[in-house]
């Protein structure tokens, strides 16, 4: 059977994702784990990834101009920006610093609590509804990841609260993005994201770098390898655009499956690289249950997606329909506000979206929730 180009340039792209974003995890935690590179500092390397990205972001879209910037007012920046960039400094720190106290295999097994994580947040913040089918799903995934935890021959408190705290944290940066942006009408793209997260978070990270890792500097001799950290930053940044392309050219739910792949890939690959990681049979099973719930929660977001994706397309049907019995009616009286997306004026209808921006929202956030935390969380970092 002969593989069509379009279809061989998708999978190259798939393989690129899955290779950089293992990659920039097991880098990651190279650098930072004392019995290696030895450099435990997790909110410098944090803080060197953001300003490399806003650097390159800079330079893309105020020098070469390859995208242009989006009208942003200083309410926007503080209501939105500075917020979203608040939780995406805290989720990268406290994501890194979990690489100090546990293995990458636990913390792949315990980033299938994201969607957990996502989903309560969504409700408490009124952007999702609970339902029975899901909050199953929820639990089976919870209860894996107890199951792995209790299996786990090396378990840290610490280190798994931080990785907890990170997952939390970019919960709610994607709940809030979903919220604040969508409702403000702006839409950035990778590039984008950097230009205006990157500086804020760098900002975000400098005080808790003041107050904690400058002084262990100061005392502590701590070796600075420039091809080492710049190769690192490269490989984070790299990751964002293989995201931006895999999306673009196969769409959310294979990347989500990729997502599995990948994880897969990865616990595997740590326990070669890293042999402090080991992997128990527990752990296995633990991870296994609840990587079925996150499959059943995708495939129940999939179908919701369809669903509500054939009910746009027949709105535009019915309302034909009702045209032509009556007439005499007017256009104003056929609509239904429930679909009048653009009346109001903070670009909210009366607290239902139109079906179309229902579709995009419940994507959106889980798409880079899933494994990789990115084009908004640029990297796994």
């Amino acid at each position: 059977m002969r593989i069509s180009g379009p279809l061989l340039l998708t999978y190259l792209y798939l393989f690129i994702y899955i290779l950089l974003s293992s990659g920039v995890i097991l880098y990651n935690k190279w650098v930072l784990s004392p019995k290696y590179f030895n450099f435990p500092l997790p909110i410098t390397l944090t803080m060197i990834h953001m300003a490399f990205s806003g650097g390159v972001a800079f330079i893309l879209v105020r020098v070469f101009k390859v995208v242009s910037p989006v009208k942003m007012t200083f309410e926007i920046y503080a209501t939105c920006v500075i917020p979203i960039s608040a939780f995406f400094a805290s989720s990268l720190w406290f994501g890194n610093t979990a690489y100090l106290y546990i293995s990458v295999a636990f913390i792949q097994m315990l980033k299938a609590l994201m969607p957990v994580a996502t989903f309560i947040m969504a409700v408490l913040c009124g952007t999702d509804k609970l339902r029975c089918d899901v909050f199953l799903n929820m639990v089976i995934v919870s209860v894996g990841v107890v199951i792995s935890s209790y299996g786990e021959i090396h378990f840290n408190v610490i280190g798994t609260l931080f990785q907890v705290t990170g997952i939390v944290a970019e919960a709610l940066r994607l709940v809030l993005t979903q919220i604040l942006l969508q409702k403000k009408g702006l839409t950035l793209n990778p590039i984008t994201s950097l230009y205006y997260i990157a500086p804020c978070s760098f900002v975000f990270l400098f005080v808790p770098w003041y107050l904690i890792e400058m002084p262990e500097i100061q005392v502590s001799p701590i070796q600075f390898n420039f091809w080492v950290f710049f190769s690192n930053a490269v490989c984070a940044l790299a990751l964002n655009f293989s995201i931006f392309l895999v999306i673009g050219r196969s769409g959310a739910v294979t990347v989500r499956v990729a997502g599995v792949l990948k994880d897969w890939i990865l616990i595997a690959l740590s326990t070669v690289l890293f042999p402090d990681s080991t992997i128990t049979g527990l752990n296995i099973i633990g991870y296994a249950i609840a990587l079925c719930g996150v499959i059943m929660y995708n495939y129940i977001k999939v179908k919701d997606g369809k669903a509500s994706q054939k009910s746009a397309d027949t709105i535009p049907d019915r309302i034909m329909q009702v045209q032509e019995r009556k007439p005499d009616k007017r256009s104003s009286d056929v609509f239904s506000p429930r679909y009048r997306g653009s009346d109001s004026d903070d670009g909210s209808n009366g607290g239902t979206s139109p079906i179309s921006e229902r579709v995009v929202d419940e994507e959106a956030p889980l798409v880079l929730s899933s494994r990789f935390y990115d084009t908004g969380r640029s990297h796994p970092s």
